[in-house]
């Protein structure tokens, strides 16, 4: 196995475990035995739990940049742009979301290390957000801007932690609710009128973005 693919294994496995038992109970001896490879090869790939933890955010963060970014750049109109943003974004969820959750719940369990990995994910979503609202309300503060990217980023992972108890919810409903909640909170700053989300496509992980919102996510049309 290469390098590349063993590195691409343990990560699978620490993900795996620490999903499993939360950063302090996940021990090396588990991750390594998963992998089938001794702890000291562990050791000498990451240099500690937090060092592994540390690479599987930085790789989700990676992952999750790419998700969001490609859905986005299919887009076509500013309000498909924040669609398929935050269709992506709770797709990945989903891929993740033992794992996620574990991180979004216990974040002071780690090293400052991990909190700044962490963090460096929210900021990197921001840059991809903070675009969006800025061509879509142009006169809007750059205060402003920045605040309700916060806002939007804190939304997103309250909602992905409610799903986890709420498996009913669909990644596609999310992103309804997302997009629902963000054009109504805008919709004062717009530079032209927006009526708000209409009804995507009544299937499961459809992709297709409504032209015009128009009632609560939860209407089916």
């Amino acid at each position: 196995m290469s390098r590349a693919d063993r590195e691409r294994q343990m990560l699978d496995m620490a993900e795996e475990v620490f999903a499993e038992r939360g950063y302090r109970a996940a021990s090396m001896e588990e991750i390594a035995e998963r992998c089938g490879v001794s702890k000291p090869m562990l050791y000498e790939y990451f240099g500690s739990k937090d060092g592994l933890l540390t690479a599987a955010i930085d790789r989700s963060k990676a992952e999750l940049y790419e998700a969001t970014r490609a859905a986005m750049d299919r887009a076509t109109t500013p309000q498909d742009v924040v669609w398929r943003g935050m269709l992506a974004y709770f797709e990945f969820m989903d891929a993740h979301s033992r794992s996620f959750a574990m991180l979004l719940q216990e974040p002071l369990v780690a090293t400052p290390a991990t909190g700044e990995a962490i963090e460096q994910t929210r900021r990197q979503q921001s840059g991809l957000i903070a675009p969006i609202i800025a061509a879509l309300a142009p006169e809007m503060p750059r205060p402003a801007v920045e605040a309700y990217t916060e806002i939007i980023i804190g939304a997103c992972e309250r909602l992905a932690v409610w799903r986890l108890r709420h498996p009913e919810v669909t990644a596609h409903d999310a992103a309804r609710y997302m997009t629902d909640f963000t054009w109504n909170a805008m919709r004062h700053h717009l530079q032209a009128p927006v009526s708000g989300p209409a009804p995507a496509p009544d299937v499961p992980g459809s992709e297709g973005s409504p032209d015009d919102l128009t009632g609560p996510p939860h209407r089916r049309s």
